[in-house]
Order: structure tokens, then C-alpha cells, then sequence
């Protein structure tokens, strides 16, 4: 398929910030660092200026969305809280406490079942090894769904908390 019958698809894997300004390139290049990059490899990443990199970078630092790590060079990385944070943020403004308590639950009733079906404590614990070849995958996807569940229970009882003390009435 030509690049114009693709329609309003994603961009191609190769270019995934295609169409996208230098302010967005830029945070999308630091949403998929693994590890602290240089301003240069960033905009290397980003299409852009070196100079235009360290920019945008400065203002995503000021908000707390990159950490800036000084050296020679400097480093920047995708700040992890402040995502988490978000999206704790999101859930306690989306969702009644009712809601959050009811999904606390049932993550917990789905963590309790794959603790019996594996007897053990956590994901960590298992040992894939102890599988027949054939069920190695499945296990493999269940103890992803698993981790999956404990880090969803996590953040949506924090913003269980967070729903809870903003909607407790002030004593004073």
C-alpha cells in the first residue's frame, strides 16, 4: 500500500513522529528513551536542532516531565513519578470511590488467582523452567497479566485514597 492509500492510519513504523511539530517529536522522543539521552541524540531522534532539543527539553524539565541530569554531556530522562502521578490523578478525577473500590477488588481477586494457580507469592517467584515447552508462552503471558494487576491495583487504590481525602468533609 502507497504512502497516500494509507489514509489517516498510524505513520509508518520507521517515522513514528511524521506530521508531528518539534515540541511533540521531542516528547515523544524522551517518552521512548529506555535510558538517559544526550540533547544530540534526542534531536537526532526528534528531527530537529540540537539547539532546538535542549528548548523544548528545558520547558518538559520545569513541568517535570524530564529530569535533567547534569554532566558533560547532559542527560535527560522520561520523568517515571510524574507519569504515574498523572495517571493516579486521572483515575481519582474519573471515577467515583465506589468505582475505584470495585476495581481494587476484583485486581485483587485476579492477583489471588494466579497466586493459587502458581503458588507463589509473586510473578517473580515462578519459575518458567518448571514448564513443558508447549505452555512456556501462556505462562509467560500470565505472569505479565499478573504484574499488570498488581501495578493497576497499586495506582487505582492511591487514587482510591486520593478520591477519599478530597471528598472527606473539613473539620475547622
Amino acid at each position: 500500500m502507497s504512502d497516500d492509500a494509507r489514509g489517516d492510519g498510524p505513520p509508518p513504523f520507521d517515522r513514528p513522529f511524521e506530521g508531528a511539530d518539534t515540541k511533540q517529536r521531542v516528547y515523544g522522543a524522551v517518552l521512548h528513551a529506555r535510558e538517559p539521552m544526550t540533547a544530540a541524540e534526542i534531536a537526532e531522534r526528534a528531527d530537529c536542532s540540537e539547539e532546538s532539543a535542549r528548548t523544548h527539553l528545558s520547558f518538559y524539565t520545569d513541568l517535570g516531565i524530564v529530569i535533567h541530569h547534569d554532566g558533560r554531556p547532559a542527560r535527560y530522562e522520561r520523568n517515571n513519578d510524574y507519569f504515574e502521578w498523572r495517571r493516579m490523578n486521572e483515575l481519582a478525577n474519573d471515577h467515583t470511590v465506589e468505582e475505584l473500590q470495585a476495581r481494587v477488588s476484583d485486581l485483587t481477586d485476579q492477583i489471588e488467582a494466579y497466586r493459587e494457580e502458581y503458588d507463589a507469592d509473586s510473578p517473580a517467584d515462578v519459575d518458567v523452567l518448571e514448564y513443558d515447552s508447549e505452555h512456556v508462552d501462556d505462562v509467560y503471558a500470565d505472569l505479565g497479566d499478573w504484574a499488570t494487576a498488581i501495578e493497576e491495583r497499586r495506582l487505582h487504590e492511591r487514587a482510591r485514597q486520593k478520591a477519599t481525602s478530597s471528598t472527606a468533609p473539613s473539620h475547622g
